[in-house]
C-alpha cells in the first residue's frame, strides 16, 4: 500500500512482522530466491567512476559467506562487533552477514577517534572491531585496554596494520556461501546497537531489533521516500549514523528499490556530488538541509536531475527557500522528514498531502505522534509541548528496545503511554507539526547531534582549562555551531592563538566535527544553587551575540 490519502491510510495501515523474522533471511534472502538477478547495490568510487552492480543474489551469498565465517571464528549470537568502514560494498557483506548470524553490529561513523572507540568498545564488551586500514590504525592505539576483543578483521588496501589482524577478503574467501545452519530468530532478538549523544554524560547504546529496524523501516521508505521496485535511492550518509539505516540498508530492500552507493571521502564536493547525481540514474534522492544549502547555490539550471523524481531531506528544519529553489530548478518538492536514532521515521511530509514549507509534517502510519506536556496530556494547537509517540495499549515497530544497560535513561524516554523524543514542537490546526527545538542541550548542527558533554570533557583535559560550558549558538548554514565558554587556568590568558590550540586540541581527541567553532573566554559561569551549570542562560547569550553581531 503506496500512499493516495493520508487520512485513510493511517486510520488503518498497521505494519504487522512475523515472529521468526530475520532482516537477511526474510528480505535480501526472499529477493534472491524470486529475482536473483534484480540490482540490490549500484556502487561508485570517489570520483563517481567505476559503477560496479551487485545484484540480491550477490549479497545472500556474501551475507553467507560471512556469517559462516563469524561461526568459524567461534562467534556466536548476541555477541557485539563494532563496525567502522567507509561507504564501500564490503560494509553491506559484514552488516547483512552480522544480522543472519545474529552478531550484533555497532556502526560507527569513520570520523571516530581511539578515545570514541575506546568507549563504544569497552562500553558494549565487543568481541570483534571490523574496520579499514586507517580505523585499525587508531584501535591499534587503545587495543591493550579492550580486554572483550578476540577478533579483528580488516577491510580493503592500504597498509597492513600491526597486530593480529584478518583480511576480510581472506576471511571470507574460504568461507561457504551455503546457507548456514538454520537458527530460529525472534523478530525481537537484537539487530545493532547506535550510539547517540547526550548532555550530561558520554553517549546511549541505542539497541534496535529486527522488527523495529529491519522490518520497521519499511514504514520509512514506502511512505516518505515513496519507493517502489524499479527505484535507484540514493542517501548521502556516513555509514555510522543511523541515517544510514534510513536510506542505505533497510526499508529500500523492503521495497525491492535499489540502493546507490558514492564512496565520498574528505572534504564534501557539491559540484561533484550534483555531477554524480545527474549522470547515476537515481530516481530518488536524500541530503540533510546543510547540503541542498550548498546546492542551491549552484547553477542548478544546467543540470538536467530530471531522473529524479522524488526528494527528501531530514536531520534538522530545512528552510522554506531552499524548498523553493531547489523546486523550481528541479521540478520536486523536498519532502522534510523527522525521527531519531531511537526510532524510524514518524513524522514526514508525503505527496499524498499538501506540504507546508517549514513544517515537519504529518505522524507516519503505524505511529501515533502528538505534542504533549509533561504528564502525557494532548496540548492545544498552536501550543508549544514534548513531541511523543505513543507506546499504549500497542507498542509501534520501529520503536528503539531501551537503551541498552541503562534502564534510568530508558524510564526517563518511556513514561506512562509516551516515548519522550526529547524535541519540542507546536501542532496546528490541520495537524502538521512544527519544530521547536531539543528539551534537552543536545546540538545539533549540520544534522550531527552533539553533547556538549563530551566536548566540554575534552576541553577540560587541557592545561589551560579550568572550566568549560558548551552551548549551540544559531548560524544559518549549519542550524547551530559548537560555542564553548571557557574559565582558563592560572597562569594562562585569552588570546586567539590559545583559542585555535583549544580547538585543535578538541578535534584531536574527539571527533573532529565535533570541535567549538566559537570560544569565549568568561571569569565564571552562570550555575544553579545545586552547582549545575546553566546552559540556558548561555544559550540565550548566545543567541542575543548572533542578533548583536
Amino acid at each position: 500500500m503506496n500512499m493516495t490519502d493520508y487520512e485513510e491510510t493511517h486510520r488503518i495501515f498497521r505494519l504487522k512482522v512475523p515472529e521468526d523474522f530475520n532482516y537477511t533471511r526474510d528480505v535480501v534472502d526472499a529477493w534472491a530466491r524470486e529475482q536473483p538477478a534484480k540490482v540490490a547495490l549500484v556502487a561508485v568510487d570517489r570520483n563517481g567512476e567505476h559503477r560496479r552492480e551487485l545484484t540480491f543474489a550477490d549479497l545472500s551469498r556474501g551475507a553467507n559467506r560471512m556469517a559462516n565465517a563469524l561461526g568459524g571464528l567461534g562467534i556466536g549470537a548476541g555477541e557485539r562487533a563494532f563496525v567502522m568502514l567507509p561507504r564501500v560494498p564490503e560494509w553491506y557483506d559484514v552488516l547483512l552477514g552480522m544480522f543472519k548470524a545474529g552478531v550484533v553490529p555497532m556502526p560507527a561513523t569513520v570520523l571516530c577517534t581511539p578515545r570514541d572507540i575506546e568507549y563504544r568498545v569497552d562500553r558494549a564488551e565487543a568481541s570483534v572491531i571490523v574496520t579499514d586500514a586507517e580505523g585499525a590504525a587508531k584501535a591499534a592505539e587503545v587495543l591493550d585496554r579492550l580486554p572483550t576483543v578476540k577478533h579483528l578483521v580488516v577491510v580493503g588496501d592500504g597498509e597492513r596494520p600491526s597486530g593480529s589482524w584478518t583480511p576480510l577478503a581472506d576471511l571470507i574467501g574460504r568461507a561457504s556461501d551455503a546457507e548456514p545452519d538454520p537458527r530460529p530468530t525472534s523478530k525481537d532478538d537484537p539487530l545493532l546497537i547506535y550510539f547517540t549523544s547526550g548532555t550530561v554524560a558520554y553517549p546511549k547504546m541505542v539497541l534496535h531489533t529486527h522488527a523495529s529496524y529491519g522490518a520497521g523501516h519499511e514504514l520509512t521508505a514506502r511512505f516518505w521516500q515513496d519507493l517502489g521496485p524499479g527505484d535507484l535511492h540514493w542517501t548521502i550518509s556516513d555509514t555510522g549514523w543511523a541515517k544510514a539505516a534510513w536510506g542505505k540498508l533497510f526499508g529500500q530492500w523492503r521495497m525491492g528499490a535499489a540502493i546507490f552507493l558514492w564512496d565520498q571521502r574528505g572534504k564534501f564536493d557539491p559540484d561533484l556530488c550534483l555531477s554524480i547525481l545527474e549522470r547515476s540514474g537515481v530516481t530518488t534522492f536524500c541530503a540533510p538541509p546543510t547540503l541542498y544549502r550548498s546546492f542551491v547555490l549552484r547553477d542548478l539550471g544546467a543540470l538536467d536531475l530530471s531522473r529524479v523524481r522524488h526528494s527528501t531531506s531530514a536531520g534538522e528544519p530545512l528552510n522554506p527557500e531552499v524548498i523553493k529553489i531547489w523546486k523550481d530548478a528541479t521540478g520536486t518538492t523536498i519532502y522534510d522528514g523527522y525521527g531519531q536514532t531511537e526510532t524510524v521515521n514518524i513524522v514526514a511530509n508525503f505527496p499524498a498531502m499538501p506540504v507546508k514549507p517549514g513544517s515537519m509534517g504529518r505522524p507516519v502510519p503505524g505511529f501515533d505522534v502528538d505534542v504533549v506536556d509533561d504528564e502525557g496530556t494532548r496540548m492545544a494547537d498552536g501550543d508549544e509541548g514534548h513531541i511523543a509517540v505513543r507506546i499504549a495499549p500497542e507498542r509501534p515497530v520501529g520503536l528503539m528496545r531501551e537503551y541498552w544497560k541503562d534502564p534510568e535513561a530508558t524510564a526517563s524516554a518511556m513514561r506512562g503511554n509516551w516515548y519522550y523524543t526529547g524535541d519540542r514542537a507546536t501542532r496546528d490546526e490541520d495537524g502538521y507539526l512544527w519544530f521547536v527545538g531539543r528539551a534537552d542541550d543536545v546540538i545539533i548542527s549540520a544534522s550531527y547531534r552533539i553533547g556538549p558533554f563530551e566536548v566540554e570533557s575534552a576541553l577540560v583535559e587541557h592545561p589551560a582549562v579550568a572550566e568549560s560550558a558548551v552551548v549551540g549558538k544559531p548560524d544559518p548554514e549549519r542550524t547551530q555551531i559548537v560555542k564553548a565558554y571557557v574559565i582558563l587556568a592560572p597562569g594562562y590568558e585569552p588570546s586567539e592563538a590559545l583559542a585555535a590550540e583549544l580547538q585543535d586540541h578538541v578535534k584531536r581527541v574527539t571527533a573532529p566535527y565535533k570541535y567549538p567553532r566559537e570560544i569565549e573566554f568568561v571569569t565564571e559561569l552562570p550555575k544553579t544553587i545545586s552547582g549545575k551549570i546553566r546552559r540556558v542562560e548561555l544559550r540565550e547569550r548566545a543567541v542575543e551575540d548572533e542578533a548583536d553581531a
